[in-house]
Formats: structure tokens, sequence, C-alpha cells
């Protein structure tokens, strides 16, 4: 079956585009335009991931012979046909998940930049040889694939976490059943189709949409090696445990409540001009965005001159609309939980110094008001709990050890920054940060595609993605001694 359009969008199985054995679908709607819908996609069932999961197994061991290099050419193939594709990608990104088209671009460049890495690593899945305790004796260590893995994706990077994880799997030897968030199928189908076009064979790469039960059955499969999750906490936990009883094998990349630390001595511009990229850049919806700051009291008045400005000037619109600076949040959940932190936030003795309410827009759409919040109490639940949305809390603090201790109060330790001159703070903030990226004088958001995406604490569980260090998720290290 050809490539289904976006008005209906089916599960990818053995190869084929096929409807989901429950006979069910829902509806796609563009966030910046609810009147927009963008289509019908599968609404799956344990059924559809059974057939997932059968094809996924029959074809592991003929791609495991295949090889990584010969992988790695099937893998280039298809990073040609996605930057040939790179604008239908960004359109659909925008289209349904809302971020504004230089960010859906912007994804497709990191997405990109994640599979152009992985492919160099064909040469370098290395394992090493060490000295045997014995005679005419060679000792070595290799990695073989892990198996067939569960690619569990959320909807606010649709194309670039599918990627970090997609790719290596392929490249380990896996073979994989994809189930994106039922917030962005549109996308998801593209990226299969574009490995499907490249010569990925039939059964390596499976795509089941739909919401919670094809994630719960793909977990449940015992047939399942390992689950790849990225998404909340709670959900996150729940994989954990499912998959306890049988050890199946997790990466979980889960919630992040992110400060940005302002000392005395910040370079006050750049510091403002990271805090609009973090806090509001995609609407706020990652889980590295910068949700506080953490401002010495001494230039907090200096350093909200400068903001909330910025902020207050910030046009919210359609995505696809240049004008526009932000876009929508990606549903009305997602907007009611924004109001109701900031509602919750003042209820508190926080103060909206700016934005805090519903915005109106050229169509009807989940749009919130870029919103700063003063007096913002360092233990009350805005500044605790995760918000995903352009909420951003400024806490005063006085001086280094107060500002780190303030940070590393949440439970989550996704991404940790600072900004001052001080060498001897810089350094020392790499030691005291307890989260899994860190950033000095730039914006607390992205990361290089070589290097690991991971956090700390109730941020992390599992190997890194987006490094050398994925490895040790999606294959086993074994290891040989072989007499001659």
């Amino acid at each position: 079956m050809a490539q289904p359009s976006p008005e209906h969008l089916l599960n990818h199985i053995d190869g084929r585009w096929v409807p989901p054995l429950t006979g069910e679908v829902r509806a796609n709607v563009n966030p910046a335009d609810t009147d927009d819908i963008v289509g019908q996609f599968a609404e799956s069932g344990a059924q559809d991931v059974t057939a997932a999961v059968d094809a996924a197994s029959a074809a592991q061991r003929e791609w495991d012979a295949t090889g990584p290099i010969e992988r790695a050419k099937v893998l280039s193939a298809a990073a040609r046909l996605i930057g040939e594709r790179g604008g239908e990608f960004a359109a659909a990104i925008t289209r349904e998940q809302g971020k504004r088209l230089s960010e859906g671009g912007g994804e497709v460049a990191r997405a990109l930049a994640i599979l152009e890495f992985t492919i160099g690593e064909a040469r370098r899945m290395n394992g090493v040889t060490t000295p045997a305790e014995e005679p005419r004796t060679i000792a070595m260590t290799f990695r073989r694939p892990l198996g067939v893995v569960g690619l569990i994706t959320p909807w606010n990077f649709p194309v670039a976490i599918p990627m970090w994880k997609v790719a290596p799997a392929l490249l380990a030897g896996c073979t994989a059943v994809l189930k994106p968030s039922p917030l962005t199928p549109w996308t998801s189908a593209l990226l299969v189709q574009a490995f499907a076009d490249a010569g990925v064979p039939r059964g390596v790469l499976n795509l089941v949409q739909g919401d919670r039960a094809p994630g719960e059955a793909l977990v449940a499969d015992e047939r399942v090696a390992g689950i790849s999750f990225t998404g909340s906490l709670p959900v996150g936990q729940a994989i954990n445990r499912a998959g306890a009883a049988r050890l199946m094998r997790t990466q979980l990349e889960l919630g992040g409540k992110n400060a940005l630390i302002v000392l005395a001595d910040a370079d006050l511009d750049a510091a403002v001009d990271a805090i609009v990229h973090g806090a509001f850049g995609q609407s706020g919806q990652r889980c590295s965005a910068t949700s506080r700051v953490v401002v010495d009291r001494s230039v907090r008045d200096a350093l909200l001159e400068r903001l909330i400005p910025r902020v207050a000037a910030m046009r919210v619109g359609r995505g696809d609309q240049d004008r526009a600076d932000i876009g929508p949040v990606v549903n009305e959940e997602r907007l009611r939980a924004c109001l109701s932190a900031v509602e919750g936030a003042t209820a508190e003795g926080a103060t909206a110094v700016c934005g805090g309410r519903e915005a109106k827009a050229d169509s009807p759409g989940y749009f919130v008001e870029p919103t700063v919040l003063t007096g913002v109490d360092r233990d009350s639940a805005i500044a605790q709990e995760e918000v995903f949305g352009p909420v951003l809390s400024v806490i005063d603090c006085e001086g280094y050890e107060d500002a780190m201790s303030i940070s590393n109060s949440v439970r989550y330790g996704m991404s940790g920054t600072i900004f001052t001159q001080d060498p001897g703070y810089i350094f020392q903030s790499l030691q005291d940060f307890q989260a899994g990226m860190l950033h000095v004088n730039r914006p607390g958001v992205g990361a290089y595609s070589h290097l690991p995406h991971m956090g700390a604490k109730d941020s992390q569980l599992g190997a890194p993605e987006c490094s050398p260090d994925v490895w040790d998720f999606y294959t086993d290290l074994r290891s040989a001694c072989i007499r001659y």
C-alpha cells in the first residue's frame, strides 16, 4: 500500500501500511486552528502491537546478519531522503504540533545531525582486546544487538526524538516498534516512510499509532527486550514497574524543572537572551526548558527591566505566520494546565508581571500568553513541578550557595545553567549542579548530537541518548576468550 495521506494515517507493519485491527480512529487537530482537522489516524490496540512485534521478531536475525557497515548504508539513504523532504517534515510538525515553522525546520536539522552522527558510529562500534591470563589465548569484548525494542516517543519533538531512538536501534541491529504520541501521527508516518523508501527491510521498523493501549501492550510483550521512552515521570515509572519482573531493559528520559542561575556579575543582556530562548522557544514545551530563573537580589530589578519588555512584546500566533514569535501549546489539556499553574502560583503569593492569560490570535487555537511570575517561593508548587508551557518563575537568591541550593531543590535534574564571569563559580557549578546537561553563559536548552542527552535524579533512568553511550542500551556487551 502506498504512503497514507495526512487525512488517513495507518499503521506500518511488516513493510505495509495497514488499518488498525480495532477499526477505531481519532481526529488529529491543528493546535493553532482547531477548525483544521489534519486527518484521522489509527487508534490501535493490543492486536496491532502483537502483529508489529511478530514482524520485528521475524526480521531481527537477518537484520543482525546484515552487519553495521551495510546497515549504515541504508541509514545514509534515509538521511538523503529526509534532507530532500525537509520542508514537508517541517510543515507537518507545524501543522499538527504547533511550533513555528522555523523551529520545525531546526528540529529536522537536529534529527539529520543525529542520524549523520549515528551513521559514523558504524565503524566505531568497537570492543577491546585485553591481556589473557593464559598463554596462546586472546581475550576480547564485542557488542551484540539487544533484539526487538519498543520506542515510545512524545509529541514535542516528533522527528528529533524518534530519530535519536530509531537511528541507533537500527544501526545496532535491533528491530523496532515505534509508538509515537497520538498528537503527532503524521510526522511519524513521514519518518517511517522515509526509512522504508531508503531500503529498510520489511519488519525491521514498524509503526503503531494510538494512545495508551498500544503503549501498554508493547511494554507487556515478553518478546520486547527493551523499551526506550521519553515522556512524563509517572508514565516512565509505570513502564519500569511493568518490566521489572522480567528484567526488561529500560531507557527513560523524563521530566525537568530546570533553573538558570544569574549571579551578580553576570552579563545581563546575554542572560536575558538565553532566558527568552530557553523559556519561550517551542512555547516552553521541552524537557530542558528554562522554567526557573534564580537571580541574585542585587541584580534582580536590572534583569527584570530587560526581560519583561522582551516577553511582553512577543507576538502569539500560528506557527506558519512569520510574524509569530511563539506558537500555541499542543492541546487544550496543556492550555488548561498552564493557566491552572499560574492561578495556583498567584494564590500562593506570586505576581504575574507579564502574561498569565489565554491569548487571542487570528484563529481558534490553544494560545497562552508568555508569562513571567515574580515573588515565587522556592518551595511553592510552581517552583517544584513541571508546567511544560510558556510560564517562567523568577526566584530571588543571595549569592552562589543559595542559588545552587534552590536549583537543586527539585526532584528533577535535566538541565542546569549559570551566568557568571567568575571562573571559580563556573567550574564549581559543574560539580554542584544535580543535573545531566550543564550550560555556562549560554542558553540552557539544546545539545550537540554527539553529546549525551540525559538527566539526573528523577529525570533519567538508564543509558543516555544521542552519543556513543547509547550503545549501552541497544546492545549487550559480551566477552570472549579464544585459545589457539
